[in-house]
């Protein structure tokens, strides 16, 4: 199938910029063939963000966005930030404490998941065609090099290679332009990265891990509109903080964000996640509660400082594929949105000149600099780098004077540019960590937790989660950090067996909720993430 552009990922960035395109292609009466592709088994299954939003690119896209009935419901009443010390103790900070891109004043607390559905129905209105459960697998390649679409995946291939009597090909869709738009550590995304050495010019890309639950509460504490973001305990060895809001329906959404460039592998992201709903400023909240929904995704948290180059011939890369997420706000779908809506002009432009169009739309990069994300971004260059080098405490009163005094231009750039995998020490260098058992209420096991976000993957196909080389897990990776990857996963994929009295190492790839963080935080670099047969993994309804 041939079109005009193919889009890769029906989140914000890729269905803003189809969008984007479409309007532009209706104002101006051209004929144009866009088409979106989504792994998920229908737009938002695969969409997990906090999410305070800020409205300012789907104000630009749709200013009439409340008329179509956005689903924007409730609009941010109070900040609270507090510093935890222990397990008992939180202090609140004042406003003038806080760095001032943390204030939330016009934003909106949101499912991500729901706003993308309703902008995939805006897409469908304009004439986009819209593939959910059809994962982009692998790239085309012209003869020249460039990139000249997407092949889907193969569907009805067993665990042996084999062709199960369900086996449909994959199909190969070819456009002029092809834009991947991911999400964090898209594994189309990593290979163009590489291949044509986009990030020459960036330091190190460095990513969190995003813990969500969302819970139903007493609507006697429910408060819609307040959100609490604390720093400071249970991450006593990592970086990182957790979020409460308040959002519609007598409903919580809980979390915690951990920088992947822990040093201890003994540490649980999981289990530090669990520990935090015990501490009274959230289990005030929580306590009689039922907690309805679970997930966990990769954050691509580098800035500005880890960008790579966004084009290449070809294609583009947009949103958290790229890294466009601004840290000091903790915030990336609207940097997101608007990464897709300035490709779509760029492409728009480029297509207009019909047989002139230019195979890479180097014009993007001059759009993107005169764009309020770069300018964004650049006021935050220092957040990340900062915490990286002076903790959470020390790096937190760095952001507040930069952010709050300063603006964000401080004379300095803070630059970190080891990868997250390698900041991992040896178990000779650390104690074991005795996580407490959970209680069943407040907090629970990976296995109750995977079965909250409807995960679930045709058992009978290959393995997506695929080893370099099937010795280092055992051989390295369990003498030197204890094999790190039954921790950092939130999904209990990987174990270590005990078989014929030796350890083996399992992966259960059915649990897998395609968070990525196996792909960025192994030690050895040995696991690759790539796309399982479509619709496989989480089916979050409102995340």
């Amino acid at each position: 199938m041939e079109f005009d552009v193919v889009i890769v990922g029906a989140g914000p960035a890729g269905l803003s910029t189809a969008c984007r395109l479409m309007q532009l292609a209706k104002e101006k009466k051209q004929e144009l063939m866009v088409c979106v592709v989504e792994k998920g088994s229908e737009v938002g299954a695969h969409i997990l963000s906090g999410a305070v939003f800020e409205p300012r690119a789907l104000q630009e896209l749709f200013p009439d966005w409340k008329e179509k009935g956005a689903p924007l419901n409730t609009p941010v009443t109070k900040d609270e930030i507090y510093l935890l010390s222990n397990d008992q103790d939180a202090k609140k900070l004042p406003n003038a404490m806080t760095p001032k891109t943390m204030h939330n004043e016009g934003n909106y607390i949101v499912s991500m998941g729901n706003v993308c559905r309703w902008l995939a129905e805006q897409a469908e209105a304009l004439g986009i065609e819209v593939f959910p459960g059809f994962p982009a697998a692998q790239i085309i390649y012209n003869d020249d090099g460039s990139v000249g679409g997407v092949i889907t995946g193969d569907m009805g291939i067993g665990a042996n290679g084999e062709h199960k009597d369900s086996y449909m090909p994959g199909m190969e869709l070819r456009a002029k332009y092809t834009v991947f738009a991911e999400g964090s550590r898209g594994h189309l995304g990593k290979e163009l990265i590489e291949k044509f050495a986009l990030d020459k010019d960036a330091t190190a890309q460095h990513y969190a891990i995003g813990f969500k639950e969302i819970w139903d509460i007493d609507p006697a504490l429910h408060q819609p509109g307040l959100v609490v973001h604390t720093a400071g305990w249970p991450l006593d060895e990592a970086s990182g903080g957790s979020y409460l809001y308040h959002a519609e329906d007598n409903q919580v959404l809980v979390g915690l964000i951990v920088d992947l460039d822990y040093k201890n592998p003994y540490l649980s992201p999981f289990h530090e996640f669990q520990r935090l709903k015990h501490h009274p400023l959230f289990s005030q909240y929580l306590k009689g509660g039922k907690r309805i929904s679970y997930g966990a995704r990769a954050i691509t948290k580098g800035g500005l400082n880890s960008l790579p180059k966004m084009t290449f011939p070809g294609g583009f890369l947009v949103g958290c594929n790229a890294g466009t997420l601004n840290f000091a706000k903790i915030k990336g779908n609207h940097t997101a949105m608007k990464s897709g809506m300035l490709t779509a002009e760029a492409i728009f432009e480029a297509l207009a000149k019909a047989d002139e169009a230019p195979q890479e739309v180097t014009a993007y990069t001059d759009k993107f600099k005169q764009s309020w994300v770069h300018e964004e971004l650049y006021k935050s260059r220092n957040f990340g780098p900062a915490i990286h080098k002076f903790g959470n405490f020390w790096g937190g009163a760095f952001n507040t004077i930069e952010q709050n005094l300063f603006g964000g231009n401080l004379f300095v750039t803070l630059k970190d540019d080891t990868k997250d995998y390698a900041k991992m020490e040896t178990v000779d260098s650390h104690q074991k960590i005795d996580y407490p058992k959970p209680d069943g209420e407040l907090s629970f096991d990976k296995l109750s937790s995977v079965f909250l976000s409807n995960t679930n993957h045709e058992e009978d196909q290959p393995c997506h989660l695929q080893l370099k080389d099937k010795s280092i897990p055992i051989e390295v990776n369990l003498p030197k950090f204890d094999e790190p990857a039954q921790r950092y996963c939130p999904a209990g994929v990987y174990e270590v067996v005990e078989e014929a009295g030796q350890p083996k190492f399992q992966i259960n790839a059915q649990n897998c909720i395609h968070c990525k963080t196996c792909d960025i935080k192994d030690p050895s670099q040995n696991i690759r993430w790539v796309t399982p047969e479509g619709t496989g993994g989480p089916n979050y309804p409102n995340m």
